[in-house]
């Protein structure tokens, strides 16, 4: 774990004011990675669309539920070790899954594990697997994502913790940074977090010039064009302070 790369609260704070989408946009500005790659493919969805945005360092874990787990132990062995692992990663923790069944066999969470997870200050769950008990945890406000819903847990248990993954085509590291939302998932580099949640106030900057002037009562096209290259020199700014390292 490497303290230096603990988001301070005011950009954790910002970075949960911004959508998943922009985050990946400002991303790119950086150059660090192709453009595809980086965030999580279709298959991880939202489960409670409504819930607010997830953002925190990756506690990482593999599961399966199609067959009994060794005589005496339960799932609830590997939700104490995921817990402790709480103690060695940067805050907030995020759960993420990788379930090894193909198909899923059962639910990879539920209500108590969910609850479990957010009184010890967990930031959300991700999964490749499926979720149920998803009224519960709506009222729980704990955002969680996954590849789709089932009614049974079958004989869930959790494998191994803290350990490199794959969900929805995305490498997942141990204390990796995670942005959710509605949208989907991404990564943010954590060598470039901070800087990422600073720009992407001014990236919101260059839409909203847009948005402003395409709200207003009868929009020409000659206006929108003189909004798009305002737009488009904020843009410019932005870019110079990343390539400058001024942010």
């Amino acid at each position: 774990m490497n303290r230096e790369h603990q988001l301070a609260p005011a950009d954790l704070d910002s970075l949960y004011s911004i959508d998943t989408p922009s985050i990946c946009n400002v991303i790119e500005l950086f150059n660090v990675r192709p453009r595809d790659k980086g965030y999580m493919d279709g298959r991880i969805r939202a489960c409670v669309p409504q819930a607010r945005p997830m953002i925190g360092y990756a506690v990482t874990a593999t599961f399966r539920s199609s067959s009994p787990p060794p005589q005496g132990l339960s799932v609830y062995d590997g939700l104490l070790r995921q817990i402790e692992a709480f103690q060695t990663t940067l805050s907030p923790p995020v759960i993420v899954f990788q379930d090894l069944d193909n198909p899923v066999i059962g639910a990879t969470f539920g209500e108590v594990m969910c609850t479990v997870y957010k009184s010890f200050g967990a930031a959300g769950l991700v999964t490749s697997g499926e979720a149920r008990d998803l009224d519960q945890i709506e009222k729980l406000d704990f955002p969680v994502f996954a590849s789709g819903t089932n009614p049974s847990h079958a004989w869930c248990q959790i494998i191994d913790v803290n350990i490199p993954i794959e969900v929805g085509g995305l490498a997942v590291h141990p204390g990796d940074l995670l942005h959710g939302d509605r949208n989907g998932v991404t990564s943010i580099p954590n060598d470039i977090a901070a800087r990422v949640s600073r720009a992407s106030q001014q990236f919101l900057k260059t839409e909203e010039v847009l948005f402003q002037y395409l709200r207003s009562p009868n929009p020409t096209l000659d206006g929108y064009k003189k909004a798009n290259a305002e737009s488009k020199a904020i843009l410019r700014e932005l870019i110079t302070k990343i390539e400058s390292n001024s942010l």
